[in-house]
């Protein structure tokens, strides 16, 4: 049984095996989180991302899916990097979002990572409901499979550990 843990924080700091970085398609670098990993991970994640570009993923990263690549300077070993999809109010789009959760377990687990450090996917500039991201992550990570042992979601502020307290209980 996967553990589930909050901690309120930086991604960036956090020693795991693997962090997700809420990633834009492009894989090379942005706002939020993924701006966050980028800068302290320093160039060899940007070098990988750019290789995973040209060999895999000319028209960038698909909404839902994930890759890894090395974690550069921060104190994890790898970044998971998923695209969280954008919240709209007149498409339900929650099997992205629950996506994006399954297959950075799925990769943790190909790469033998025991340790994950989630963000909350989606919640920043896609606007997804911080309620709604919770409850979408938190149901998706105890129902996927994984030989992953701990899962952190990693909240930058008070309010966002509050929501994923009341989810984990």
């Amino acid at each position: 049984m996967t553990e589930l843990t909050l901690v309120k924080g930086s991604i960036t700091e956090q020693d795991v095996d693997a962090v997700v970085n809420a990633a834009n398609s492009s894989l090379l670098g942005g706002g939020g989180v993924d701006g966050a990993i980028h800068r302290q991970g320093g160039p060899e994640i940007l070098a990988a991302c750019r290789d995973l570009r040209a060999a895999h993923y000319g028209k960038g990263l698909p909404t839902g899916e994930a890759v890894a690549t090395t974690a550069g300077r921060l104190p994890a070993r790898w970044v998971i990097h998923t695209v969280g999809p954008v919240w709209s109010v007149s498409e339900d789009r929650s099997r992205l979002l629950a996506s994006c959760h399954r297959e950075a377990l799925r990769v943790a687990g190909e790469l033998g990572a025991r340790t994950v450090a989630f963000p909350a996917i989606s919640t920043g500039v896609y606007r997804w409901p911080l309620e709604d991201a919770a409850r979408i992550a938190t149901e998706t990570v105890r129902a996927t499979p994984t030989s992953v042992e701990e899962v952190r979601f990693v909240l930058f502020d008070d309010r966002a550990y509050e929501v994923f307290a009341a989810r984990i209980g």
